[in-house]
């Protein structure tokens, strides 16, 4: 039997029962030797006695929310490093540049962690498609049944989506529509019409996409390219009555042209993420009979956590095996991922 690869939890140790519950706990154990009451949460952690022995001879970090910054300082602690595993999405708030060039491979959970976001997502354009939600709140007010008729302007038949960025999030959620009669089209700078068509779907530039779709959904990376991506201009551009979704981070949208959009009531905004995050109190997108606001729900949440830590262990897994990681990160690719 070969020896355990050593291996160190770095993330907010709370965290550590949730992502790594009991069973998928004993399993990680059996792939990697490691101490679940021994997690690193601080910088001042990294340096300190106590974790000085274990980052030495550590040839694996187990990371997650709240890891410390892996600078040089750390990486010159951690001889032995070979692999960062990450029970999250993405690395990029804490993998400083020296682990890429040292080459330390990381691996990160934001496929798994993609599930749960994809699915809140279809939801939305489901029941954004139905105006539950409108219609809901318009019979918590009048407490009258609206009668029997057809409600003209609703249904999922042949509505228009569109989905802005090819990313793991979009490729799912691309997947995920495929059983409904929708209308689903792409637009994302990174990929051409042959990806494009390989998923399924037509590839626009953003401005058609914008245009034509009766529902958009935002699922592109922050990055300095994409602050307020969906802006005044590109707001006025989607027809009277649409709906836009934002599941991936605030600053894709500018919020006050939005606002101003929602005042107007013409368009609809299901947001799962603001700018800021979280809202002032007295934000006017938490009245606006347009805006549906959840607290940055949809990735893993209560039990889907444990996904992120299946994932994590499946690497360290092939990592003891000797095999390749299947979810290793390209430095390059975080360009254009979140």
């Amino acid at each position: 039997m070969p020896e355990r690869p050593r291996a160190l939890f770095a993330m907010t140790a709370e965290n550590v029962p949730q992502v790594f519950p009991p069973d998928v706990l004993a399993r990680l154990r059996d792939a990697v030797d490691i101490d679940p009451a021994l997690v690193v949460e601080s910088t001042e952690d990294f340096a300190g006695p106590r974790f000085r022995e274990a980052l030495a001879e550590a040839e694996v970090l187990v990371t997650g929310w709240g890891c410390p910054r892996l600078d040089e300082a750390v990486l010159d602690a951690a001889p032995k490093l070979r692999a960062v595993l990450h029970s999250a999405g993405s690395v990029k708030g804490f993998v400083a540049p020296a682990v890429w060039e040292r080459g330390i491979a990381v691996s990160t959970a934001a496929d798994a962690n993609a599930v749960p976001v994809a699915e809140y997502t279809l939801a939305m354009i489901l029941l954004a498609g139905k105006d539950i939600l409108g219609s809901r709140d318009r019979l918590r007010a009048e407490r009258a049944h609206p009668g029997w008729g057809f409600v003209p302007g609703i249904g999922n038949h042949g509505r228009h989506v569109g989905v802005i960025g090819a990313s793991r999030i979009g490729r799912r959620l691309i997947d995920l529509l495929r059983p409904f009669d929708l209308r689903v089209a792409l637009t994302d700078p990174y990929i051409d019409e042959a990806g494009a068509a390989a998923l399924g779907v037509p590839l626009l530039p953003l401005d058609d996409l914008l245009t034509g779709s009766d529902i958009v959904t935002v699922h592109a990376p922050d990055t300095p390219e994409t602050h307020h991506l969906i802006g005044r201009r590109e707001l006025a551009l989607m027809p009277d009555g649409s709906v836009l979704i934002n599941t991936a981070r605030g600053a894709l949208v500018d919020h006050d042209a939005l606002i101003d959009e929602l005042r107007a009531s013409r368009l609809t905004a299901i947001l799962d993420v603001t700018d800021p995050e979280p809202l002032p109190p007295d934000s006017p997108l938490f009245t606006l009979p347009n805006a549906f606001i959840t607290p940055h729900l949809a990735g893993s949440q209560g039990n889907e956590v444990a996904r992120l830590g299946l994932a994590v262990t499946e690497e360290a897994e092939r990592l003891a095996a000797g095999g390749e990681l299947a979810y290793a990160l390209d430095k390059a690719a975080l360009v254009y991922t979140a």
